[in-house]
């Protein structure tokens, strides 16, 4: 049974039960209600599951994949849309960067540890020319989880808006 459909049946056996319990009398006291369950969809939606709307987030995102491997700021540029900003939370701090400071730091070279580094998309869902992702970045001691925005303009999907976490794997030196 896939998990869309155990939530729909748990889901309708909360309301059954929900609806079979008798109405407080006029003088009984009102119990503390639980909070509600949200509802999970049914099913993913027409447009998480469009191919050509999942081909065109991919291929922004493999160029934002090149672009860190390689170190080649040019596969980042056409990754995102000019406007673009990337933020992030390290130390404490806000970090909000343009995409001309973001490539500054694509120098053209791989770095030393790329041949051990692990790239994933860990899903992407659209809706129309809007759309979303989430990958992760294994480099090692340091896990980077981004998260994007995208945008479909024109014909070609673009990374509006990137944010990433920065984490730290247990027991890690460095």
């Amino acid at each position: 049974m896939n998990q869309y459909r155990f939530r729909g049946l748990f889901a309708g056996a909360l309301i059954l039960l929900a609806t079979s319990v008798p109405a407080p009398s006029a003088n009984a006291q009102a119990a503390p209600t639980a909070p509600t369950a949200p509802t999970a969809p049914t099913a993913p939606t027409a447009a998480a599951q469009d191919p050509a709307a999942q081909a065109g987030m991919r291929q922004a995102i493999n160029h934002y994949f090149r672009g860190q491997a390689t170190g080649d700021a040019s596969h980042m540029r056409r990754a995102f849309l000019p406007g673009a900003r990337i933020e992030s939370v390290r130390d404490g701090k806000v970090s909000s960067l343009t995409l001309d400071e973001f490539c500054a730091f694509f120098k053209g070279q791989p770095a030393a540890n790329e041949a051990s580094r692990v790239r994933t998309i860990d899903f992407m869902d659209a809706s129309g020319s809007a759309g979303t992702a989430r990958i992760t970045l294994d480099h090692g001691a340091m896990v980077i989880t981004d998260y994007f925005l995208l945008l479909k303009v024109g014909d070609e999907w673009k990374i509006a808006n990137k944010i990433s976490h920065f984490g730290r794997r247990e027991g890690a030196a460095g």
